[in-house]
């Protein structure tokens, strides 16, 4: 023991020189030996390329010369990192020189013994998760050299002792661990090439907050490996997913929310999943949805992809024009082409479509041929519902786009123009950008027979009492038997005589006193208080008629009780003969 004083007084003695190279060994030993014992404090480094964390070598040796100079703690050893007041590590020397005790060079080293250890500059990445672990702990990690001859350097490492006390809770004690090599008892390594990142954790820790990870730790084909890669994850979404699993913390935003969702569900993590569609359902605009859309049906997110088609519906001429339309797969175009609720016109649904076909013909190194669009479309292209458009739409595109095949145009251009109309290979029925439950009403309580056609219109003035959306009449039919008629339905602005909405089609009839639907291509907007005219132009043969009309009918919602009120009165100038009281167009089909 004099042996030991002796030494280390006279080290005392040295010279300045002598002492700062001393200072400079330790700074580099301190490098050298950044990886820990469980309860010590050096940050954790998530390089791929860092060495794991050792309880044993040195730290061991030092435990052992603790107890033999008086100072034996109870948790020393390899499993405690060298005991809980003190730890040691020693470079070898070849001269063996004697050892001083902890105790004493402790005492002695003063503001040396304090020096803060310099994190590797492998641990760069998880810089921040360092400096939390160190902020939280009342003694952080400290080494200092005693000056000594340059073949021997005694490192004093002070370790993070007690730092459950300063953690009054679960929370804060499991948070402290987090992306922490205290206690660590298996390492990620999360990415691929360049970016992988070597992340500690805690297999309890792991295993409490997901199925996957504790079969993985704790099932029948449990893994022994204190290292497992994970290519397949994003190092950043997995940090957001152990710091939820730590602390229920969520850490997400837009560049990483996908890749969060994506590695949420492959450990079986639902509430952060919920978390991630909450956060993509706050950030849902019409020039994502349809990026979204994809992600949704990727995940299988039924919710989320409702939102998102809900969403286009409202906002389809926007979402279509959104950059990320066109690199949708063909299921998720189809999943929108097959919607009745779209608001937008067929033609510029073509053009979207079109587009689309033409930046997937790139994706397969296929020339944008007409050809080869028709061929990317597949399905898809059945589902333009060429019917819907003006025949002048029609002419001046699709026809003359060389994706339609010569039968096609035919049949359509023939479909628009003739009656009886042809049968055709697209869907004609109308979409219509409105949910909820259609609505009708009926202003006649009689129907009588003989009412003829001479090219003149039948109209009739109304007004209603809330905002609607009309989407059709129901028209009566032929007193003859089953029969075809040609119509074109208008819905006039009364004030202006701005043609608001019109349809030139037909429809068949079977010859009964039934109302048959005719219906508009879009919803026309019916604002309250305000003077519009129904008109119809029907050219065929004689049909029934309504009697004793009524002047107001009103419609109540049977789910909320909401009521519609519609107010009719004749329209000046020449109707066919059609008022309040007689005539055409018995019915107004709407939404609400």
């Amino acid at each position: 023991m004099r042996c030991c004083v002796c030494l280390f007084q006279q080290s005392l003695r040295c010279s300045p020189s002598k002492m700062a190279a001393g200072e400079s060994n330790s700074r580099s030993s301190c490098l050298n030996l950044s990886a820990s014992g469980p309860l010590g404090n050096a940050p954790p480094s998530n390089s791929a390329h860092s060495s794991p964390a050792s309880n044993g070598g040195a730290v061991g040796a030092a435990a052992g010369m603790n107890r033999s100079a008086g100072n034996a703690n109870p948790r020393s050893g390899p499993e405690s990192g060298g005991g809980a007041e003190s730890a040691v590590r020693s470079t070898p020397s070849a001269q063996n020189p004697p050892r001083q005790s902890v105790a004493q060079s402790g005492a002695a080293s003063g503001a040396a013994s304090n020096m803060t250890a310099t994190p590797s500059s492998s641990s760069s990445s998880s810089s921040s998760s360092s400096s939390t672990a160190s902020s939280s702990v009342d003694a952080s990690a400290a080494v200092s050299s005693l000056p000594s001859s340059p073949a021997s350097v005694l490192v004093y490492r002070e370790p993070v002792y007690n730092w459950q006390a300063t953690k009054s809770t679960v929370k804060e004690r499991f948070a402290f661990l987090f992306n922490n090599e205290v206690l660590s008892d298996v390492h990620f390594l999360v990415g691929k090439g360049m970016g992988v990142q070597r992340i500690p954790a805690h297999r309890f820790a792991l295993a409490v907050g997901s199925a996957v990870f504790d079969a993985m730790f704790n099932g029948g084909m449990a893994t022994t490996s204190t290292e497992i890669e994970l290519p397949d994850v994003e190092p950043a979404a997995f940090l957001a997913l152990l710091k939820f699993l730590y602390s229920d913390e969520v850490q997400i935003g837009p560049e990483t929310v996908m890749t969060t969702l994506y590695t949420a569900k492959k450990y079986a993590v639902p509430a952060l999943e919920a978390h991630c569609v909450e956060f993509l359902k706050k950030n849902l605009r019409a020039d994502n949805a349809f990026m979204l859309l994809t992600q949704a049906r990727l995940f299988d997110e039924p919710q989320l992809a409702s939102l998102c088609l809900e969403n286009i519906d409202k906002n389809t001429a926007d979402a279509l024009a959104a950059e990320g339309f066109t690199d949708v797969d063909l299921d998720t175009l189809m999943a929108v082409l097959e919607r009745d609720t779209l608001g937008v016109r067929e033609v510029r649904l073509f053009g979207a479509a079109v587009r689309w076909a033409e930046a997937e013909a790139q994706r397969q190194q296929l020339q944008p041929t007409p050809e080869n669009k028709r061929r990317v479309l597949g399905k898809a292209l059945s589902l333009i519902r060429f019917p819907l458009m003006t025949i002048e739409e029609f002419a001046a595109g699709p026809a003359q786009s060389g994706i339609l095949t010569d039968r096609e145009v035919v049949s359509l251009f023939l479909h628009f123009t003739v009656n009886p109309k042809p049968h055709v290979e697209f869907i004609d029925r109308p979409r219509c950008c409105l949910r909820g439950k259609e609505c009708s009403i009926t202003r006649f309580s009689q129907v009588e027979s003989r009412w003829g056609y001479s090219g003149t219109s039948d109209r009739i003035r109304f007004s209603v009492n809330r905002r609607i959306f009309v989407v059709g009449f129901g028209l009566y039919g032929s007193i003859h038997g089953p029969t075809d008629y040609q119509v074109n339905i208008q819905i006039i602005h009364t004030d202006s005589n701005t043609v608001l909405g019109q349809n030139d089609t037909g429809f068949s009839c079977d010859g009964t006193a039934s109302t048959f639907r005719v219906m508009f291509k879009e919803p026309v907007e019916i604002l309250p208080s305000v003077n519009y005219i129904a008109c119809a132009t029907l050219k065929g043969p004689d049909s029934h008629y309504g009697t004793k009309g009524m002047r107001k009918v009103t419609h109540e919602a049977p789910a909320t009780g909401t009521k519609t009120c519609f107010t009719f009165c004749y329209a000046a100038g020449n109707n066919n003969g059609t008022s309040v009281e007689d005539g055409q167009i018995p019915e107004v089909i709407f939404y609400t």
